[in-house]
């Protein structure tokens, strides 16, 4: 299986991809942090099989699935560099987001299913660098966009736009619903918000699951907790949009263009409630 090649999130030059509303903007930013690809042939290098080689948990091709949102008025940040490299939904300094669960930090060394992702682990200072070159930017950049959005309505809703693989791993069994709301169990944003998105995407037929086993990352518990913030994660089962085992082939498959038509709906009536 070979890692998907995406010129849009390709850019060693950028930290990050913005697009800004085509439409009357609205107070709302979608944040992409996993759908990067790129990597330095350094990282590249050190990496521990073939396996890694395809990014096993990147979150394929979303950047491209949510292309929609400017023409409805949102502006939206995506990561360009793999998480391999650097995972920008983790803490800067660390500190669990899942007390006594499982997790990767800001450079993962292994992969959810327990697989080393490199040969040797970067050292330290090799990992502070590149926070400073990718995860710094990335949030100044998310943390500007909200105040500037902030600024001018009083207020704005941050998604933190994400999608897994169906598969069982060590974070959860096989993945039966569709869509994983998450609000850092109920901390990050009003009730209104996760009881409308929950709505919108039944009435998309999606099976909709809550706070379990997603309750949202550093980006959602960070910057829900800010005010007139309010802060939701949404995970997406890959199969909704893509063949899971051909990730390559993802904007390519019929379901893409079918589940971009729904996403769309759902958007739609978010930016209806808020405008």
């Amino acid at each position: 299986m070979n890692a998907p090649q995406d010129a849009a999130a390709q850019d060693s030059a950028a930290p990050y991809g913005l697009r800004r509303p085509t439409a009357a903007p609205l107070p709302l930013v979608v944040s992409i942090p996993h759908t990067g690809t790129w990597m330095p042939e350094s990282v590249r290098a050190a990496l521990a099989s073939p396996a890694m080689h395809a990014q096993p948990m990147t979150d394929w091709h979303l950047h491209r699935l949510y292309e929609f949102l400017p023409a409805l008025g949102a502006t939206t940040i995506f990561a360009t560099v793999s998480r391999f490299v650097m995972d920008l939904n983790r803490p800067p300094r660390p500190r669990p987001l899942y007390p006594g669960r499982f997790e990767t930090g800001l450079v993962p060394l292994e992969t959810f299913h327990g697989e080393p992702v490199f040969a040797a682990p970067p050292e330290a200072g090799e990992v502070e660098a590149r926070r400073l070159a990718w995860h710094a930017p990335y949030h100044a950049q998310l943390a500007a966009l909200l105040e500037e959005t902030r600024t001018r309505f009083g207020r704005v809703v941050l998604l933190d736009a994400h999608s897994v693989a169906s598969v069982p791993n060590r974070l959860h069994g096989a993945l039966d619903d569709e869509i994983y709301l998450g609000d850092r169990d109920g901390r990050s944003c009003g009730r209104w918000l996760r009881d409308l998105l929950q709505g919108a995407f039944a009435a998309e037929g999606f099976r909709v699951a809550l706070n379990a086993p997603y309750k949202g990352g550093y980006i959602t518990d960070h910057y829900g907790a800010e005010p007139g913030v309010e802060a939701l994660q949404i995970e997406m089962a890959q199969r909704v949009y893509m063949d899971e085992d051909d990730p390559a082939g993802g904007p390519d498959h019929p379901r893409f263009a079918a589940a971009q038509q729904r996403l769309l709906r759902v958007f739609g009536v978010l930016a209806a409630a808020i405008s």
